[in-house]
């Protein structure tokens, strides 16, 4: 069974920077991607970045480019999303969630299977 979890949210200034941290298990099979999701309150799940883990390759969207970094451990089974140069806008519920599958670009919502329970996120001064 498929088991995402994430953790690294928290309380920032705006400025700062947080790492977040998505545990994978329960995978099967040679192609799999990995996608951050953001919701804030009373709006709908938008995605941020997504990761294929077989070869890296990496998608963002344009809110986040040259902020944000997605990364992948595989030996710990681990997607990674750094977060600089954090605004009030980036505020949100933080999602992982995942796909067997490659993507060519970043995947909407509906295309990802498994996802995890989220991490709070909150840019503030």
């Amino acid at each position: 069974q498929v088991q995402l979890v994430e953790s690294g949210g928290g309380l920032v200034q705006p400025g700062g920077s947080l790492r977040l941290s998505c545990i994978a298990s329960g995978f099967t099979g040679d192609y799999y991607t990995v996608g951050w999701f953001r919701q804030a309150p009373g709006k709908e799940r938008k995605g941020v970045a997504c990761i294929d883990i077989s070869d890296n390759e990496s998608y963002y969207a344009d809110s986040v480019k040259g902020r944000f970094t997605i990364s992948r451990d595989n030996g710990k089974a681990t997607v990674y999303l750094q977060m600089n140069s954090l605004k009030p806008e980036d505020t949100g519920v933080y999602y992982c969630a995942a796909v067997n599958d490659i993507p060519f670009d970043l995947l909407p919502a509906s295309m990802y299977d498994y996802w995890g329970q989220g991490t709070q996120v909150t840019v503030s001064s």
